[in-house]
């Protein structure tokens, strides 16, 4: 009986010694096809922009640099799903981890050594932590504050050329030292000949040759590891970055659109919110000029007054940065999408001052009505209203289905539904946001927005920037006062 059993027992499929080699070598094989993919992508921007750099040393040697920098990061990426396959999960989490801060830490120095576009788009990367690893985020936060400046003989050149005159026919004064420093200009103080303290803001020399390879660049970069990225509609989100850094280059643009929100602040009835106002005859396509606005950053306002434990006028300060956005958003039809902490400056009188403007968005007058419409559905709790506004603004996932998206639509809404409620918007802290953030990843993961219209990008990018303070100083917002009355007053045009 014992040897039937035995000879009944199923025999073993025979192993084939080579199996492992063969299936080793088909997955070598398509990675390497992986990598040569992404080099070769890097490499025909560099042979199109080759006859254009062609003779100027500077940018061969900028375009070599970073084309390799970029790949080496995005090969990085694709060994180690590779090298994954080899060992444990939580070992390949570790490993990667520890990728994640290698190659931020090589992407951070890429951006401070070359500044261009490299540096604008890992400044406005450093707001979105749905985008990006944390490790990511933690070190292009960095580049907010590390920007090195032009040579104060550049910017002579470039006002005298512009100008047609000579600086001192102009000013008065002229602080060589600039006040502020960022990837496409630099912001100068000077008192012109007539008595009018003004902020003189110069385009950085050649800039505007540079963007063009930057930007060619980083989107075959994006294409190469956006496997390795949360889902998302990257295609739109890429061509909204390109627009975005293009358009600051484009200084009567920027002035237009300043002397559009000045306006609407001043006229408007707005309480303790301004934007500087243009100086026309001293503005060109590489100056521009506006009133000086004394104030001081408005963390550092913050973080004394939170300090002194003066939780009302943080309240003030915070809820005049919102109504600013909202009021844009809805009734402007323009808006500042810029909102790192440089760009605002809190007055003695704890007025806030908007600055910079090259980086904004229009809105046409339809979209804002939709916005409007799906705030609207939202305070009341209609979820059909909720969907029809969604669909309208051109939103999708994967799926066709709204769960995803109706979640989404919840967190961003939910700090406003509950502000009717209250009467007053309050904000949760950190790790509240970071388990919120958490929760929308893993939705978006089982079913991920493919289609996002350009304009929540920024939209989006704005308000994710502004929640970030908002969790961190926990004001207590009143809504009446500072957002009900955009709802009310609703788009205007």
């Amino acid at each position: 009986m014992e040897m039937h059993r035995e000879i009944s027992r199923p025999r073993r499929p025979r192993r084939d010694p080579d199996a492992g080699l063969r299936e080793w070598l088909r997955l070598l094989d398509a990675v390497l096809g992986a990598i040569e993919a992404v080099v070769w992508d890097v490499r025909e921007i560099g042979e199109q922009t080759w006859e254009e750099t062609r003779g100027t040393p500077r940018k061969v040697k900028r375009l070599a640099a970073t084309g390799w920098c970029l790949t080496a990061i995005a090969t990085s990426y694709r060994l180690h799903v590779t090298r994954s396959a080899f060992v444990t999960r939580g070992r390949a989490a570790r490993q990667l981890e520890a990728l994640h801060q290698k190659n931020a830490r090589r992407f951070y120095e890429l951006c401070v050594g070359h500044g261009g576009a490299f540096l604008k788009v890992g400044q406005l990367l450093s707001a979105r932590a749905d985008l990006l690893p944390a490790a990511w985020i933690t070190e292009l936060s960095k580049l907010q504050d590390q920007v090195p400046g032009v040579p104060f003989e550049a910017v002579r050149a470039t006002l005298e050329e512009d100008l047609g005159v000579e600086l001192a026919e102009v000013f008065s004064s002229f602080d060589e030292a600039p006040i502020a420093a960022a990837s496409i200009g630099q912001v100068h103080r000077a008192t012109t000949t007539g008595g009018l303290e003004v902020a003189v803001k110069i385009r950085r020399p050649d800039i505007d040759e540079l963007v063009v390879h930057d930007l060619d660049l980083l989107e075959a970069f994006i294409g190469g590891v956006r496997d390795q990225l949360p889902p998302s509609d990257w295609d739109t989100i890429v061509a909204e970055v390109r627009a975005m850094v293009m358009a600051e280059l484009d200084y009567p643009r920027e002035r237009a659109t300043m002397e559009r929100l000045e306006a609407f602040f001043a006229e408007g009835g707005f309480e303790g919110i301004r934007v500087p106002a243009p100086v026309p005859e001293l503005c060109t396509e590489r100056v521009l000029v506006a009133s000086f606005e004394p104030g001081v950053k408005i963390t550092d306002a913050l973080d004394a007054l939170h300090a002194a434990g003066e939780t009302k006028r943080v309240s003030t300060i915070l809820g005049r940065l919102l109504e600013a956005y909202v009021a844009q958003v809805i009734e402007a039809g323009v808006f500042q999408a810029d909102p790192h902490p440089g760009n605002f400056l809190v007055t003695e009188a704890d007025e806030l001052v908007v600055l910079d403007f090259g980086c904004a968005k229009e809105l046409p007058a339809s979209v804002r009505r939709t916005y409007l419409g799906l705030v609207q559905a939202a305070l009341l709790s209609d979820r059909a209203g909720v969907i029809e506004h969604l669909d309208a603004l051109g939103f999708a996932t994967r799926s066709g289905s709204h769960e995803t998206l109706e979640r989404f639509a919840d967190a961003m809404l939910r700090d406003f539904r509950d502000a009717v409620a209250s009467g007053a918007m309050r904000f949760g802290d950190g790790d509240a946001m970071i388990a919120q953030a958490r929760g929308l990843m893993s939705a978006s993961e089982h079913d991920p927005v493919v289609r996002v219209p350009d304009h929540f990008v920024m939209i989006g990018r704005v308000f994710g920037t502004l929640g970030g303070l908002f969790a961190h100083y926990q004001p207590t917002i009143d809504y009446a006062r500072h957002v009900l009355p955009s709802f009310t007053r609703g788009v205007r045009g």
